[in-house]
C-alpha cells in the first residue's frame, strides 16, 4: 500500500525558503507521525540498561529507532547536497532538525538586518547638488537590486515615485510636470530617466546661454 503513495511535493531547502519548507516538513512529518519524535527525540540507553529492558521496552526502542531512520531519510531527500553534507554526522533526526532552525534562522536573521539597512538607505537617499540624473539614478537603483536581491519586492511604481520626491530643488517644475501629466502605474524607470535627461540638458543649454550672454 505505501508503494502507491504519492511522493510529496517539497522543494529542496535552500536559504531562500526556509520558512515555507519548515512548515510542509512538520505536515509531512505529522502525517508520518514522525513529528513527536523528531521535535522530542527519543533516549539512547546504554548497553548495560537495554540490558534490563523486558520484551515490551526492546520493542519500543526498535520502533523509536526506526522512525528516527525514517525521519533523518525524509531530511536527506528534501535538503541539496551541500546541506546533507551539514546534517550528515547528525546521530538522529531531533538533532539534524534543531541544527537545521539554528542555521537556516541565523541566515533568516542576517537577511533581515541587511534589508532593513537597504530599507533606510532607500529612503534616505536623495540626489546631491551637481549630481547628474544617469549619476543619480545609477546609484539608486543598485540600492533597488539589491532589495531584490534579498529577497524585498519593490515595484516600479514605487521606485519612480522615490525618484520624484527626492530629484534636486532645479527639478522641482521637472517633477510637477511629470506628476500632472504621466500615470505612475505605467511609467516606467527608463522612461522617467529619458524624460528627466532631456530636461537636464535643456536646462544646461540655457544656463550655457545665459553665461555666453553675460560674457558678451
Amino acid at each position: 500500500m505505501s508503494s502507491n503513495m504519492v511522493q510529496p511535493q517539497i522543494p529542496k531547502l535552500m536559504k531562500e525558503n526556509y520558512e515555507s519548507w519548515h512548515i510542509q516538513m512538520k505536515a509531512l512529518f505529522g502525517s508520518q507521525e514522525l513529528w513527536e519524535l523528531v521535535t522530542n527525540g527519543y533516549v539512547e540507553p546504554t548497553s548495560e540498561q537495554e540490558a534490563t529492558y523486558n520484551v515490551e521496552q526492546k520493542n519500543l526502542l526498535k520502533d523509536q529507532k526506526k522512525k528516527d531512520k525514517k525521519a533523518l531519510f525524509l531530511l536527506y531527500q528534501w535538503v541539496n547536497e551541500s546541506t546533507f553534507e551539514k546534517i550528515a554526522k547528525a546521530e538522529s533526526s531531533k538533532e539534524a532538525w534543531k541544527f537545521l532552525g539554528i542555521f537556516f534562522k541565523g541566515i533568516d536573521c542576517v537577511k533581515r538586518v541587511r534589508l532593513q539597512t537597504l530599507r533606510a538607505e532607500f529612503e534616505v537617499i536623495h540626489m546631491k547638488d551637481g549630481e547628474t540624473i544617469s549619476d543619480y539614478f545609477s546609484q539608486l537603483l543598485v540600492i533597488v537590486n539589491r532589495l531584490k536581491s534579498n529577497g524585498e519586492s519593490i515595484e516600479d511604481v514605487r521606485v519612480v515615485e522615490k525618484i520624484l520626491r527626492s530629484l534636486a530643488n532645479k527639478f522641482e517644475h521637472v517633477v510637477v510636470a511629470i506628476e500632472e501629466s504621466k500615470d505612475f502605474e505605467t511609467l516606467s524607470i527608463d522612461e522617467l530617466m529619458r524624460s528627466l535627461q532631456v530636461h537636464e540638458h535643456r536646462m544646461e543649454k540655457n544656463s550655457n546661454y545665459v553665461v555666453i550672454e553675460q560674457a558678451l
